[in-house]
């Protein structure tokens, strides 16, 4: 099979969930004997081909002048995924809620087109609160018109943009997102760090990386051993036009600010061992369609504090493999952290019971094989589809 993923942030370009995901789907696929080609738009400086542990990755430059930018680059993916199918049939083409705008007229209407719901434009925008643009919803309107079968990573998220988009009854198959556990596995005589609590992820509002900044001062009154490491690239603070990052230490307390760090971006191949030395993982999302952070936080075995919002019920249950707790406001995780910084049994109990969920239901040789499944009945026409 050849499979071809539409992606503009693969690994080591600047990425998130989305990225981590067609990496670590991408690689695996090859492992299992299939051909695996990943194209995308990326800055100029990146323009070129390579191959990451066999799979095939061109980065095309965005060019063009921003009124006509989006059809011109659409043209050049189109007119690429055209020559690869020439090269060598392509089984099926994904793309995400963004990517999948890519799909047209110049890709082979022969070829299956996947579009994967990691959360969209429409998503994220109404779970913040903010009023949609027409242009960017009109868009995402057109990718979900142009692919042929939709997948979800989380039900809340295949639900949630149906309603948004007015798909109305159009089937979707939930294919949750998976994590290495040969990479995130507990590393036997790694210490845990007294007190550290971890936070990795983008700093930006939706992440809740406010409001746990903002709960370190009731933490560490509590707890002075408490430190808080926050793991994750700045961006710009779309009130004030200025660094993210530095409006949340401007906000420390003079408390909280000798018990809280800014390591900033850091490598995948390094989380691992980050994430090893904490007593407590936390993400404190205000929304997410199906977090790979905190997959990857249970499977290191820890204790993982996130948000009772959106999916977050669907990836862990409280009180049982993780806690969940309302992340929209300060004191909750506070609350939260709290607890688990003085019940070690309870951090213990729950780091195993996250291992064992993530084993049962997120590994990665499952995850192939039920993206293997549905990727045949997707060639083979049983798969739901419009």
């Amino acid at each position: 099979m050849h499979v071809v993923f539409l992606s503009n942030e693969y690994p080591p370009a600047p990425h998130g969930g989305i990225g981590s995901f067609v990496q670590t789907l991408g690689r695996a696929l090859v492992v299992a004997g299939n051909q695996v080609t990943v194209c995308g738009l990326y800055p100029a400086e990146m323009e070129g081909e390579s191959q990451d542990q066999g799979v095939r990755v061109i980065r095309l430059a965005r060019i063009g002048p921003p009124g006509l930018r989006i059809l011109i680059n659409t043209y050049r993916v189109q007119q690429k995924l055209r020559q690869l199918h020439r090269e060598k049939p392509i089984s099926l083409i994904e793309g995400d809620d963004d990517t999948a705008a890519l799909f047209g007229g110049r890709v082979p209407a022969s070829i299956p087109t996947v579009l994967r719901m990691h959360g969209g434009y429409m998503f994220f925008e109404t779970a913040a609160g903010r009023k949609p643009v027409a242009y960017r919803t009109w868009l995402e309107r057109r990718a979900f018109h142009r692919a042929r079968h939709l997948a979800a990573v989380s039900r809340y998220v295949g639900v949630r943009t149906s309603d948004l988009l007015g798909l109305g009854n159009r089937p979707f198959t939930v294919i949750h997102n998976c994590v290495d556990l040969n990479l995130f596995q507990p590393e036997p005589g790694t210490g845990e760090a007294e007190g550290l609590i971890v936070f990795a992820g983008t700093l930006i509002e939706k992440k809740g990386i406010r409001q746990l900044i903002e709960a370190m001062d009731q933490v560490v009154k509590a707890c002075p051993q408490a430190r808080l490491a926050v793991y994750g690239g700045d961006t710009v603070d779309p009130l004030t036009g200025g660094s993210y990052r530095q409006k949340l230490e401007d906000s420390l307390t003079p408390i909280a600010r000798p018990h809280v760090e800014f390591p900033g971006r850091v490598e995948r191949a390094r989380l691992p061992g980050i994430l090893a030395r904490a007593s407590i993982c936390c993400y404190p999302s205000h929304m997410e369609a199906m977090p790979i952070a905190w997959i990857e936080g249970m499977a290191m075995g820890k204790a993982v504090l996130a948000s009772s919002l959106g999916p977050g019920p669907e990836v862990l249950t409280d009180g049982q493999d993780g806690l969940l707790v309302d992340c929209r406001q300060a004191q909750p995780i506070a609350g939260a952290l709290i607890r688990l910084l003085q019940d070690a049994g309870l951090r213990r109990r729950l780091g195993e019971a996250a291992r064992q969920r993530v084993a049962a239901d997120y590994g990665l040789a499952l995850h192939v094989q039920r993206n293997l499944g549905f990727y045949r009945a997707v060639v083979d026409g049983t798969a739901p589809g419009r």
